[in-house]
């Protein structure tokens, strides 16, 4: 898997961004978001239990990373269609503020290392990205266990203020000084 300090791979997508039909899809690639901070997180499959509620909150708190700079990406191995019916069946994905991509091929999965073994499906991985598309956070779950996101908000804050920060550290507090 890549992890901390390697460079995140190129990718180009289609992409869900509104549960309109006539708008539903658009291609989006790693040059999209340029100088943005990104936040990659992947889930196994729609229609499924657990990553709805994940999808939910980082819509929830999606305001909350663009005032940092960052973009959210969505990203599962299922196709941009299934992805629309998904949101147009499920009210808490309606709306959603972020792109959904469709890996349907399993390039990006398998370039970053995150294809489960046994299910063959992305696992429910989280990647924070800097602007030189240096990966600067991963973490994965278990298939069946939901991340916490505002714990990536919170490692997204940290990260950014390029200084040291100790444990369970929150924006606005201060930062370790070496002495």
């Amino acid at each position: 898997m890549l992890s901390v300090g390697h460079i995140f791979p190129g990718f180009n997508l289609k992409a869900t961004i509104s549960s309109d039909i006539n708008s539903a899809f658009t291609e989006i690639n790693d040059k999209s978001y340029k100088d943005k901070w990104l936040v990659v997180f992947f889930w196994p499959k729609d229609f499924t239990f657990v990553c709805p509620t994940e999808i939910a909150e980082f819509g929830k708190l999606n305001k909350d990373f663009k005032d940092r700079d960052a973009q959210v990406l969505g990203v599962s191995t299922d196709s941009e269609f299934v992805h629309l019916a998904w949101r147009q069946h499920k009210e808490e994905l309606n709306k959603l503020p972020f792109p959904m991509l469709a890996d349907i091929k399993r390039e990006l999965s398998a370039a970053l290392g995150i294809l489960d073994p046994v299910e063959g499906v992305a696992q429910r991985a989280t990647f924070i990205v800097d602007p030189e598309s240096i990966i600067r956070f991963t973490m994965v779950t278990d298939l069946s266990v939901g991340r916490n996101v505002k714990e990536v908000l919170r490692v997204l804050d940290a990260l950014q203020t390029d200084e040291l920060c100790p444990c369970n550290w929150q924006k606005g507090q201060d930062t370790l000084k070496v002495a």
